[in-house]
């Protein structure tokens, strides 16, 4: 083995991005094999790429290999798609089990399970809330901590001079906080690094993303985020909130974890797909919701990033749980603050109520409105391309955790050094006097008595409040100096930051950085306009704010609705509208939206809203995969562990097809029903079989709850061991397969198989000819494939890795 690994070590070059190749040349990929010729028609060129197999040896990660055999780069690019992605079951297998299961179930029955969807929604909301509180509550204590020890360093240096010393005690103990963060990730759950809403995003889409709803992801995803955000690293506790909520959701629904082994034999019903993914919408709105007091905000949120699927009940229930969560953070808060009862305090960030004289615009600040949103629009590209291009390089070569550790350590160090040369250089310029605001920490530093440097407050603060103070403090409190150059150095490091390996969100931030820019952008208006009122600069960075991170986000409609909530404000509704439309419209002409971004680095089969464009001229015929692998209705359990065991294919789901038939042309039989890898796993793991295929013995009855008990971890046919007499012996599917699964006939246009699959959540969809005979079938894979680049609809190619 060790020889083939040297082989892997070798750099491999890539066709970059840009080098797109003419007609008639070839692209070098791995091993030099060059790509299939281009099939140009007049419509469009699909380039048919080789599936490339980028893991040659399995066992490199398993065995720790001495650093000469592993790879220094990891070939990567964003025409790329993971293999290693399935699809949610979402839509239920109606076989003859589900159906009696049904059928038992009294009028009572119904209504005791819809309570219980209602008691679940309730229980998302409370923890939701619940661990809301623990964030907020360490953080504040930790960051007292922290700032207490610096500020007391630097006062006592100050007048003996000395102040490098302050320096390096700040930078180091940043350095430890985001050290521990990171360590947590990079080593025991790489799962919980960054927000959580791309990888939460593909859940709701119905994407199988490996670890992504585990207890052990929301351990390190909350004590992660404590210490990035103490480590004073340029990040938000908000982001991580909404993935938080999505894993209790999907914790609480199922009524056991499988990381502790515990079974409370709750809520066994729900332990499918279907419910899961429709409880795990639930916990994300939730988790909006305690993050910026935004109930109605998070049920937008999970409905215009989340769910493919709606129905008016699930919104209902799930706007119930977003209201519980925002005020179970209340009640606690309120018990930890000293007023117990009062429900009134909003959530984690809270961006205070502007005043009505301030609140006031004119219709001739529409158009600067809008101008403020192209601003936004634009940064937000140059900030997502940065980004894009830092993630390339993270992925190609900062792939080992020390080295990701080691990088974070090195960017909480570099914020600290940058907050104090700021502070340090802008002392002469900006010292105000020490007025009624109450700041929590001001530095006197080199001021006269009685005055405090104010970029210190900018930086000596966690993010949510100095967003407050850039919406509030009075006009003049700010010198445009200082937030041009704080604008300038927190856009670069909150870039350099997202993506670490440390649980971070990118939403305060994007707030922070906008609401400067916005705010001198709303100085610069006042000193034109000399003295009117209209110019009020916290307007102006509440807009600069918002422009900012619908740059970055790209979301429309919940964005506008989560900082009306967090304003508490309505008549800013048209304002923030225009905004964050302008911003998208310019953003989308650059470039894509972060989450998207980093969906697509990650290579996941993600499904959009819509077909890909120019797409009506292909047929399910050509996307379909084929040759099918098939079953029949009574089979031989050796040819069954052989094809489960085949790890060439990995397929997940198998047309059975009648035997009585002859197959004809090119399809392989009969369509008589669809079963899953699962369901065959479990029969195995039962022994549900009998000697002769017409024997009178009678096989085990199953139940679903057999079925239920081995969800969400089926166990690998690796694990599951058939004697060799065993593999003469036949089992009956009859009762497990799913008797009418979605099939199209073969003539279908792309859009339409598209629209069928994504609407209905499926994971396999047969392809038929005229007599019904199975000629392919059509999975997430085949569909995500395509895509616009361009203008020109291109075939991505597949990876193992």
């Amino acid at each position: 083995g060790r020889g083939k690994m040297a082989n892997v070590a070798k750099k491999v070059s890539w066709a970059g991005k840009d080098e797109e190749p003419r007609s008639g040349e070839t692209t070098p990929l791995i091993n030099g094999s060059p790509s299939a010729a281009h099939t140009e028609s007049n419509f469009f060129r699909i380039q048919r790429l080789i599936t490339v197999n980028l893991d040659d040896d399995p066992t490199q990660e398993q065995d720790g290999v001495s650093a000469a055999s592993v790879p220094k780069e990891i070939p990567h690019t964003e025409k790329l798609l993971s293999l290693k992605y399935e699809s949610l079951d979402y839509d239920n297998s109606e076989n003859q089990l589900f159906m009696e299961e049904e059928r038992r179930i009294s009028k009572i029955g119904f209504h005791v399970l819809e309570i219980k969807r209602w008691i679940v929604c309730c229980l998302i909301g409370i923890f939701t809330g619940l661990i809301a509180c623990i964030i907020d509550i360490v953080v504040e204590l930790l960051a007292d901590k922290k700032y207490q020890i610096i500020k007391r360093n630097i006062d006592k240096s100050t007048e003996s001079g000395g102040l490098s010393i302050s320096l390096i005690l700040w930078a180091s103990l940043n350095a430890g906080f985001v050290m521990v963060g990171s360590f947590l990730v990079a080593f025991i759950e790489p799962a919980a690094s960054g927000s959580g809403i791309p990888q939460i995003k593909c859940y709701l889409n119905g994407v199988k993303v490996p670890h992504v709803v585990r207890l052990k992801t929301l351990v390190v995803k909350v004590l992660g985020v404590i210490f990035s955000v103490v480590g004073g690293l340029a990040v938000g506790k908000e982001g991580p909130m909404i993935h938080s909520g999505a894993v209790i959701a999907a914790g609480i629904s199922q009524g056991r974890s499988s990381t502790l082994k515990r079974d409370f034999k709750i809520f066994e019903y729900f332990r499918r797909d279907t419910e899961k993914r429709d409880f795990v919408s639930a916990g994300a709105a939730a988790g909006v919701s305690a993050a910026f007091g935004a109930p109605v905000g998070g049920v937008l949120f999970s409905l215009e990033e989340g769910a493919s699927f709606w129905n008016q009940m699930l919104t209902w229930r799930i706007f119930f749980a977003s209201m519980i969560s925002t005020f179970t953070l209340n009640f606690v808060l309120s018990i930890y603050r000293g007023n117990p009862g009062d429900l009134s305090s909003p959530g984690l960030i809270n961006f205070g109520q502007f005043n009505s004289e301030a609140a006031q615009y004119n219709w001739f600040e529409i158009p600067v409105f809008i101008f403020v949103g192209a601003i936004g629009g634009i940064l937000g590209a140059v900030f997502n391309r940065l980004n894009y291009c830092l993630t390339m390089f993270r992925i190609r070569y900062i792939h080992r955790p020390c080295l990701q550790v080691i990088e974070a350590m090195v960017v909480g160090a570099v914020t600290a050094t940058v907050s104090f040369v700021m502070i340090y250089a802008m002392y002469t310029s900006d010292c105000q006097p020490v007025g009624e605001d109450p700041i929590k920490y001001p530095l006197q530093l080199f001021c006269p008595d009685g005055e405090y440097n104010a970029i210190a407050t900018t930086f000596f603060n966690t993010p949510e409040k100095s967003v407050r103070s850039l919406f509030h403090d009075s006009p003049g409190s700010y010198n445009p100096l200082t937030l041009g150059l704080f604008t300038l150095s927190y856009f670069f490091l909150a870039c350099w930051t997202y993506g670490l390996a440390v649980s971070s969100g990118v939403f305060i931030p994007s707030l922070l950085i906008g609401a400067a820019w916005g705010r001198l952008f709303g100085i610069f208006l006042s000193n034109i306009s000399s003295g009117s009122t209209w110019a009020d600069p916290g307007k102006y960075a509440l807009m600069g704010a918002a422009a900012q991170l619908g740059g970055i986000v790209r979301m429309t409609l919940s964005l506008t609705v989560i900082i009306m909530e967090a304003t508490g404000n309505v008549t800013y509704g048209l304002p923030i509208m225009l905004v964050l439309m302008t911003a998208k419209i310019f953003g989308d002409f650059c470039i894509e939206g972060l989450y998207d971004i980093h969906i697509k680095l990650q290579s996941v089969p993600f499904l959009g809203w819509e077909p890909p464009e120019k797409s009506h001229t292909l047929t399910a015929r050509e996307v379909m995969s084929y040759p099918v692998t098939c079953f029949k209705r009574v089979e031989k359990v050796g040819r069954i562990v052989d094809i489960l065991s085949d790890t060439t294919t990995n397929h997940n789901g198998f047309p059975v097809v009648d035997e009585n038939h002859e197959p004809e042309y090119d399809n392989v039989g009969r369509l008589c029903g669809l079963i899953l890898r699962s369901q065959l796993i479990v029969l195995l793991k039962h022994k549900v079989f009998v000697e002769r295929a017409n024997s009178n013995l009678t096989q085990r009855k199953l139940q679903l709850k057999d079925f239920r008990d081995a969800y969400p971890r089926f166990p690998p046919i690796q694990s599951i061991h058939v004697s060799q007499d065993e593999r003469h012996c036949t089992v009956d599917l009859t009762e497990f397969i799913n008797p009418t699964p979605y099939s199209v006939p073969g003539e279908a246009s792309l859009p339409r198989v598209f629209r069928l699959f994504r609407t209905l959540g499926l994971r396999h969809l047969v392809i038929c000819d005229g007599s019904n005979g199975v000629i392919g079938i059509v999975t997430r894979k085949d569909l995500a494939r395509y895509r616009l680049h361009k203008g020109q609809l291109e075939e991505l190619e597949m990876a193992h890795t």
